[in-house]
């Protein structure tokens, strides 16, 4: 009894001193020229403990976007979040930081997401307690899981998750798990904008689950929406405001040994989804991999399949060795699904081979290239190619021979596979069975080098593509095989074989000789 009548004193005490706190209370204009954020200072003395911004666009029309700074930099990005945002010692509201609360000059950063009326307006009520209003919530930070798994394979997950952490998503960490695990999934990346605030909320989580749980960063643009997979350092997003550039983004996200990949890179759906087209120019060698497709192919996906598809093979011909990932954008943990709450975690379903089933594996897996996407989720076909010679030479997916025999093995069920030389489509070949072999011999080319992929079909469409394999000439003595089978062209020769024997030889080379992307 005495411990109740304590706990509930320390609560109205607690609401008293909260009670007593007096905002700041600041209006203002939004200018319309200028960077795409503004800064509010306010003063925060020594011994505040916790500090609440309520903010309002006061528009029905424009959008602004909300953050805080302290004196030494980022402390939450929540974007549209609705709620007020509250930073404390040992709690914080979602996507923000809790730690030590420094004295002196903050700052509400406002991002003018969308400007439609004459005159935009900003208000914020800032409260300074020296008393807690929220309750402490469990945090750690952020340690690498030991490998779920110690077996090299195929791992299946998604790129592209979003937890209540993201402004405009609603599932807890639990759930993210849950329902990924119900999807037959491995893994999942938590890509919540602008934000590492579900970092140290990982830990807790990952003892709860065999789902391994990837920390990253949607890296949220006005001219674009970047994935970086494995960070777990906030990374500026606020480009052209104090000089900041997308390269430097990119030097941020990279220095951590985390990855850069674009995200649906063609979806231009104007207000309705602010800056989520890809409009910043790529600096060059900045990507690890591109997000070939999101939200699933049927129905809404394959609208903007083709424009992704077409970023990727630009990147490809200029010489960029650029993996393939796809993620879903779930950010309901399968609850609704759509074009309006987008897709469920696992539609698209990335395959990565790694070595385990661990962070830094999985990483290592996509900057090798040794990524498999499956364009509508875990239940499409497999498709597995490889090569006859080791890889290697100046680049770790490359190569290196006066010719190569390639092979596509398909699992699952699909009516036909077909290599793809450079972009064009070497022809369709029919898939018999669900364990089959497919083999391609090519010459190497004389100068520079020629990329090859694989793709399966389904119904017509396309529904799973792999990363590429990169041949390039070596004068090693090789003699090229006769084939009966007739030359598609370009040097290149075709046979098929369907049955568990040459299936088994071609997964036995394809673990072995694995795509590789070369180490940045």
């Amino acid at each position: 009894m005495r411990n109740r009548v304590a706990v509930a004193a320390f609560f109205l005490a607690s609401r008293m001193a909260v009670a007593k706190a007096s905002p700041i209370v600041i209006d203002g204009d939004v200018p319309k020229d200028g960077n795409d954020f503004l800064y509010v200072p306010f003063d925060v003395p020594e011994g505040t403990v916790e500090v609440e911004v309520k903010h309002d666009d006061l528009s029905a029309d424009d959008i602004l976007d909300f953050g805080i700074d302290d004196p030494n930099g980022f402390r939450g990005w929540g974007g549209g979040n609705t709620e007020s945002a509250i930073v404390g010692v040992d709690a914080a509201s979602r996507s923000y930081l809790p730690g030590p609360m420094p004295s002196g000059q903050w700052n509400v950063v406002i991002g003018k997401a969308k400007l439609v009326t004459a005159s935009p307006k900003y208000h914020v009520e800032i409260t300074l307690r020296t008393q807690a209003s929220l309750p402490t919530l469990a945090r750690t930070p952020y340690v690498k899981a030991k490998p779920i798994e110690s077996t090299a394979r195929w791992y299946a997950g998604d790129f592209h998750v979003h937890s209540r952490e993201s402004g405009d998503a609603r599932p807890p960490l639990d759930e993210v798990a849950t329902f990924a695990a119900s999807r037959g999934l491995d893994f999942v990346e938590l890509s919540d904008h602008n934000t590492v605030s579900q970092d140290e909320l990982i830990v807790e989580a990952q003892a709860k689950t065999k789902v391994l749980l990837i920390p990253g960063i949607e890296y949220t643009t006005y001219a674009g929406h970047a994935n970086a997979i494995g960070a777990t350092k906030w990374a500026n997003h606020r480009i052209g405001d104090q000089g900041a550039t997308i390269q430097q983004g990119i030097d941020a996200i990279h220095a951590q040994g985390a990855l850069f990949s674009i995200n649906h890179p063609g979806l231009d759906l104007g207000s309705q989804c602010i800056g989520c087209a890809w409009k910043h120019a790529i600096p060059d060698h900045a990507l690890d991999a591109l997000e070939i497709e999101t939200i699933g192919y049927e129905p809404e996906g394959k609208l903007f399949h083709g424009l992704a598809m077409k970023l990727w093979e630009v990147l490809l011909t200029k010489g960029e060795h650029v993996a393939a990932i796809g993620g879903s954008d779930d950010h309901q943990a399968g609850k609704e699904a759509g074009m309006g709450t987008h897709s469920q975690i696992g539609a698209p379903t990335t395959m990565v081979f790694a070595r385990e089933l661990s962070h830094d594996a999985i990483v290592e897996g996509i900057r090798k290239g040794r990524t498999v996407v499956k364009l509508q989720g875990p239940d499409d076909p497999m498709v597995d190619i490889s090569a006859d010679v080791a890889l290697g030479g100046d680049k770790e997916d490359t190569a290196s021979d006066t010719y190569v025999v390639l092979r596509a093995h398909v699992s699952g069920a699909a009516e036909s596979v077909h290599f793809v030389k450079n972009g064009a489509a070497l022809g369709d070949i029919p898939v018999v069975g669900t364990d089959f072999t497919t083999e391609l011999v090519v010459d190497a080319p004389k100068s520079g080098e020629d990329r090859y992929r694989a793709e399966a079909y389904v119904d017509g469409r396309p529904r799973t593509i792999t990363s590429h394999l990169f041949v390039r000439y070596a004068a090693t003595g090789r003699v090229r095989p006769t084939s009966s089978a007739a030359d598609t062209g370009g040097g290149c020769s075709t046979t098929t074989t369907g049955g568990p024997g040459i299936a088994a030889l071609g997964a036995l080379a394809a673990l072995v000789l694995r795509l590789r992307r070369r180490a940045r």
